[in-house]
């Protein structure tokens, strides 16, 4: 990346104090200055495409940008489980980024789905953090191998729109570390981003921008990230307080007014000029990748592009349902009904709307696929509301038809970045179309469009089928068509629970806060582990989808090494079809000394097989994965124990059960007078000692009655040694608790 005499270290121990205190920041909306030794570069909104503004700036996705490919939001691809597919999703981002010129493209967006409310949980992958750190890891991957960085967001616990830049998101420590940032420790570790984007929110109280804790002590010294930390636009408070805390870039530009304060700040000794220099050695750093990835004559296939995003788009569709009404026949008499059959929704809105090289619409697909001129009713209009009219046209077209292909979904007004859904309702229009095309024709399929999760329980039962369609990009009219008639077997899966009714949901009355702060009060229970943990039905549970297949699952075996478990199985298409199963590997572990959800999705792997043809499968569960957050010593900890190993088709088609011991890993607790006694009897060295000076006192009688000692067991022992007749005094106990924590 340099040559001799050129380091970025080098470089910046050349600038001026002005120079260093402007390289950490933007030269205006999407590049960053220019300096002797560090040209600009620019970053420009993804995640799911390239969202280069070619006039106008703003970060809400008002003013236009240069065409690119619009693939599959988040939403979506977290829904294919495929971590090959979004490599090559990545690498096609890259080629695309590198030929507009962009350095770094921002992306992806990882955070967890706490609730299906947040309105911007069609740029996130999952409600588990196994999925979204493989499944980011995989895109930054892709996308870093054209010489173009990631930019890995947003870090940390960003999962609401509502008062997003200013409110605490209070998460206890295991949840905050389990949950809310194991995705993000995945990516940084097996990819590598060239950038972390910070969050707005806080964080226990603390801006995100400006959390040493989180940027330098978690995210390179337990983490060992080596890029460079950017803030999101317009996320930073205090800028000394934030380049102190870790964050190198801030964007956009402040038109020189936080680089005076980083220059005055050095000049009066309140920042040292060194943690400056090195925050300047990153931004030069990042740029000198960028450079080294720079390719002006790069071009790429737009058509090929194209055709992955509807492969993309094809893998990630979930079939919800199907009563046998699917796939269609290409001579079958059809109606479609439903105004984004004609005009989709195909991505969120805000900051990622991409401008697409083209775009499909499932109406025109269909047509085309079974080369008839298909009857069409649009049902209902923009905003999702309905006429007299409309409805009565559609349930004529519905009376008419074999089968009906009815489009629903949620408009782009109500799901965005910036705010918080109200509900997880479809418009009441919709579902009053929906039971009057039900009473014209029972043969019924329900396309879905949506960037969040929708309440189904008040049709689910009454139609034959439910296509899961989310946000499918600039192709997803094609792909649909293709899974409707079977042209593509539907392999996607939920990487989110459906529930039967928002009251049902884990952040219900938790969400999203009040006076500034929101309570992360259902701890590790998120998504399907609350579910599951409460014994709540749900609609479809995380991880289902079906198959116009079927596939069996035999010779399920797992065994343990240093590494972890090596899960191995035999699946088997049984069915007429070719096709896609992902297979899901879940652990638990009952009687656990702490609190555990029944399972957790440990791995996961998709896998492709001919109609009649057997493959081996085998996963790895890491032995990283397995550990829990100990409270106690601040460290990650495997418990000992006989784990359940379960591989299922979801978290609740579960196809085989295994038991597998676990050898955990010896944890020292320091003792103190606050340790309880049962914890200081437990204690090979104090407990001994301790019971034997209890013995000889005069309540040794008591001491001796297992009901007594069950009852004192969780009091603290420096106020129970105190008590006369206890057989020990204070300076005692403090030095055998020494001498123990010495041992």
């Amino acid at each position: 990346m340099t040559t001799p005499g050129t380091t970025p270290e080098e470089i910046v121990a050349a600038l001026t104090l002005e120079q260093k205190a402007g390289l950490t920041s933007g030269a205006d909306f999407w590049t960053t200055k220019d300096v002797p030794g560090v040209p600009s570069i620019m970053l420009t909104d993804g995640p799911h495409g390239v969202r280069k503004q070619d006039a106008a700036s703003d970060h809400l996705g008002l003013a236009g940008s240069v065409p690119a490919t619009c693939f599959p939001p988040a939403v979506a691809l977290g829904s294919s489980f495929d971590a090959e597919l979004l490599v090559r999703v990545g690498v096609a981002l890259g080629e695309e980024a590198r030929a507009e010129s962009v350095g770094v493209l921002l992306g992806p967006g990882i955070n967890i789905k706490r609730s299906p409310l947040c309105g911007r949980n069609f740029e996130y992958l999952s409600e588990d953090p196994l999925l979204s750190g493989v499944l980011g890891a995989a895109l930054v991957n892709g996308l870093q191998s054209q010489g173009v960085g990631g930019s890995l967001k947003h870090f940390a616990a960003n999962n609401q729109e509502t008062d997003r830049m200013r409110v605490s998101a209070d998460i206890d420590e295991r949840p905050l570390r389990e949950i809310y940032l194991r995705g993000f420790q995945r990516v940084v570790q097996d990819a590598q981003p060239w950038t972390v984007m910070c969050s707005y929110n806080r964080i226990n109280g603390v801006y995100a921008s400006q959390d040493p804790w989180l940027l330098t002590s978690v995210l390179r010294n337990e983490w060992g990230f080596k890029g460079l930390v950017v803030s999101d636009w317009g996320a930073v408070v205090d800028r000394v307080a934030s380049l102190s805390a870790g964050l190198d870039l801030e964007m956009p530009s402040s038109s020189g007014r936080t680089d005076a304060e980083l220059v005055a700040a050095v000049k009066a000794g309140t920042l040292d000029e060194a943690v400056l220099n090195t925050a300047a050695a990153r931004v030069a750093e990042l740029v000198a990748k960028a450079v080294a990835g720079a390719d002006p004559c790069t071009s790429y296939d737009v058509e090929g592009h194209n055709t992955l995003a509807r492969e993309a788009a094809a893998a990630s569709i979930v079939l919800l349902k199907n009563d046998g009404v699917l796939p269609l026949a290409v001579d079958a008499k059809v109606a479609v009904i439903g105004h984004i059959a004609q005009n989709p929704r195909y991505q969120g809105a805000g900051s990622s709307q991409i401008n697409p090289t083209k775009l499909e619409n499932a109406l025109a697909e269909i047509r085309a696929l079974t080369g008839t001129e298909i009857p069409f009713a649009a049902g209902y209009g923009e905003d999702g509301a309905s006429t007299a009219g409309q409805k009565a046209e559609a349930v004529s077209a519905a009376s008419a038809a074999e089968t009906v292909l009815l489009f629903l979904g949620v408009p782009a007004s109500q799901e965005s970045e910036g705010f918080d859904r109200a509900d997880i309702e479809l418009p009441a229009a919709q579902l009053e179309l929906l039971d009057a095309v039900l009473a014209a024709n029972p043969r019924t399929v329900v396309i879905l469009s949506n960037g969040g999760v929708v309440r189904l329980s008040a049709f689910a039962g009454r139609v034959p089928a439910i296509v899961e369609g989310w946000l499918l990009g600039q192709a997803g009219g094609g792909a649909i068509a293709q899974v409707l008639y079977g042209a593509v077997n539907p392999s996607g899966r939920l990487a989110e629970t459906i529930p039967v009714r928002l009251q049902d949901t884990a952040a219900y009355g938790n969400f999203p806060g009040e006076h500034g702060h929101v309570r992360y009060g259902e701890g590790l229970l998120v998504g399907y582990r609350w579910y599951d943990a409460r014994d709540i039905d749900v609609s479809f549970p995380f991880g289902h989808g079906l198959s116009y297949t079927t596939f069996e699952y035999s010779d399920a075996s797992a065994v343990t090494d240093d590494a972890g478990i090596t899960v191995t199985l035999t699946l088997t298409n049984s069915g007429g079809r070719d096709g896609a199963e992902v297979v899901q590997v879940y652990t638990g572990l009952a009687g656990s000394a702490v609190s555990r959800a029944p399972r957790e999705l440990k791995g996961f792997a998709k896998v492709h097989l001919a109609a009649g043809a057997s493959q081996k499968v085998q996963l790895r569960v890491r032995r990283e994965d397995l550990a829990y957050w100990d409270t106690r010593v601040s460290a990650w900890t495997v418990e000992s124990g006989s784990y359940t190993v379960e591989v299922g088709a979801s978290s609740r088609d579960i196809r085989a059960s295994l038991a597998v011991g676990v050898a955990g890993e010896p944890i020292r607790v320091p003792l103190s007078v606050n340790s309880s006694i049962g914890e200081v009897m437990a204690h090979p060295v104090a407990g001994p000692i301790i019971a034997a000076a209890m013995g000889s006192g005069s309540n040794a009688g008591l001491m001796s009655d297992p009901s007594v000692m069950n009852m004192l067991a969780s009091a603290p022992i420096g106020r129970m040694m105190g008590f006369p007749g206890s057989g020990v005094e204070p300076e005692q106990l403090e030095q055998l608790l020494a001498a123990a924590n010495a041992g």
